[in-house]
This record gives structure tokens, C-alpha cells and sequence, in this order.
């Protein structure tokens, strides 16, 4: 059955994907609008699916981390993947000093973990373990495919409207002397579809960082090395920023730019106030459902 976080995340997905069919349709202003906005909505869906892993990892230059370069750091990843009841993950390293660290790929049997240098330096071996096991947890949750395709979509409705918006205004008239499209459509493509599309993705982000707490207090057992971790993550990542694409910062574990007021919609996770606190309130002998 379906928690209500999936439900949420399931919804969510599904207006993206409305959006994009909306702002095609408003624009050209016939069936064809629709059918294309269909099409895009299925090739962007697929292509972030089976292209994920490798956006990702190219995005922050994620290295491959071979058993023989980290014994120690695989042994780890193995005991915790058994734990989750996971197929072991590829692991890749970052070569950057900022600590974070976010999991990838299209399912289980091909997911990857990517860490920072920074984070292996930062953390003790027990908050290591509690960054892991989220990561895992989104593999788990499958919210690697769901940020995929989220993000892939969003992007897609931003490009939609700039590219549609242009030909509507410059296309020449039909013979009817309409232009096919609605004016109010070049609104909604160049503002507000693009603007409901980002938080609508922030909101998909949010609600799976919560459930992905939740599952790798589960996993270890030691909710409160994880947050001892994020507090770490935010206030190091706060004087080393992580550079990389900012679409994919909803991707990482900690997103630690400031938000205050109304910036709040706009953020990529929830605050580290809030996840501490559920942490902790999460039952030190918590195990896998």
C-alpha cells in the first residue's frame, strides 16, 4: 500500500506532468498542443530514468571509489546494504572539500552512492553510517528515480515555455488570421508554469528527505548519529558551499543556504532544525518495517 508521503510524491509527479501537457496545449491552442505536450511529458520522464545515474554523478565529476582504493568505506556500505536489504551500490567519490554526499540511478540494481572527500573527512565512522544509510534509503524509497524525473520535468516546463513563448509571438498568423496559440498562454508558459513547476519539485524534495530520515533511523538504529551528522554537513557546508549545477542540489543530503520569509518555498530540503528533531524523536531501536 501506498504511505501518504508516496501518495504525496505520487500527486506531485502527477501535475508536473500536467503542466507540461497545460502549457502546450494553452499555447497552440488545438489538439496537437495536447499531443505534444503528452510526448514531451513521456520523453523527459524516460530519459531521466534511464540517464539519471549518469547526469548526476557528471554534474558534480564524481569519481569511481574501487574496493582496493577504500576497504574499510566498502565493508561499511556492504554491512549497511544488507541491513536495508539492498543489493550493494557503486560507490564514487567527489573531490571536493565541501561535505555531502547523495545516491543515484534508475532502481536498486543500478543505483550508485557518491561521497565528498570532504564528508569522509569530517565525520566519525558512526555519522558516516547514518549518512550512508540515507542514501540508501533513498534507493530504497526509490526517490532516485522520482527526483529524476521530477527535476527532468521542471526543467522541461521551463524550456516549454521559453521556446513556445518565442513562437508565439513571432509565428506568423494562420489563415484564419488567429496564431493558433492564446495570449494568456505566453503568461502562463514564461511565469507561472515555470514557477509552480520549481515547487512543485522543492515539495517533492522536502517530503522524501523526511521519509528518507526516517528509514535510515530504521536501518541503523542510531537516529541521532544522523543528526549529529546533518548539523555537522550544514554547518561546514555553510563555509565550504558545494559547487555543482544547482538543479541538482535536491539530490544532495544537505542543502545548507539560508532561507528566510517567503525564500522558504524555494528551498530544496527541509531545515535541519526540523529533521534533528524528528530524528530524535524516532526510537533509538528502530529496525526495518
Amino acid at each position: 500500500m501506498f504511505s501518504f508521503n508516496q501518495f504525496k510524491t505520487a500527486g506531485l509527479l502527477g501535475l508536473l506532468s500536467g503542466l507540461i501537457v497545460l502549457a502546450s496545449y494553452s499555447l497552440i491552442g488545438n489538439e496537437n498542443g495536447l499531443y505534444l505536450g503528452l510526448a514531451l511529458s513521456a520523453i523527459t520522464s524516460f530519459s531521466s530514468w534511464f540517464f539519471s545515474d549518469k547526469v548526476a554523478l557528471a554534474a558534480y565529476q564524481a569519481q569511481p571509489l574501487t574496493e582496493s582504493d577504500a576497504p574499510e568505506l566498502h565493508q561499511l556500505v556492504a554491512k549497511l546494504s544488507n541491513q536495508a536489504e539492498l543489493p550493494m551500490p557503486k560507490l564514487f567519490i567527489i573531490p571536493t572539500q565541501s561535505p555531502n554526499a547523495f545516491a543515484t540511478g534508475r532502481d536498486p540494481n543500478h543505483a550508485a552512492v557518491a561521497l565528498t572527500q570532504g564528508i569522509i573527512d569530517l565525520l566519525t565512522t558512526s555519522e558516516l553510517e547514518g549518512v550512508i544509510a540515507h542514501e540508501l534509503a533513498h534507493i530504497r524509497n526509490k526517490d532516485t528515480l522520482t527526483q529524476a524525473v521530477a527535476g527532468t520535468l521542471a526543467g522541461t516546463i521551463t524550456f516549454l515555455g521559453r521556446m513556445l513563448s518565442f513562437g508565439g509571438l513571432y509565428a506568423p498568423a494562420s489563415r484564419d488570421e488567429q496564431r493558433g496559440g492564446n495570449p494568456f498562454a505566453l503568461v502562463i508558459l514564461l511565469v507561472l508554469a515555470p514557477l509552480s513547476a520549481t515547487l512543485l519539485q522543492l515539495g517533492i524534495s522536502r517530503t522524501r528527505e523526511f521519509a528518507a530520515d526516517e528509514t535510515a533511523a530504521k536501518i541503523t538504529g542510531r537516529p541521532v548519529e544522523l543528526a549529529n551528522a546533518l548539523l555537522k554537513l550544514e554547518t561546514v557546508g555553510l563555509q565550504i558551499p558545494m559547487n555543482g549545477n544547482p538543479a541538482m542540489s535536491p539530490v544532495l543530503i544537505s542543502n545548507p543556504m539560508c532561507a528566510e520569509g517567503i525564500q522558504t518555498l524555494f528551498r530544496t530540503h527541509p531545515t535541519t532544525e526540523a529533521r534533528v528533531e524528528r530524528l530524535k524523536a524516532f526510537s533509538l531501536t528502530a529496525t526495518i518495517a
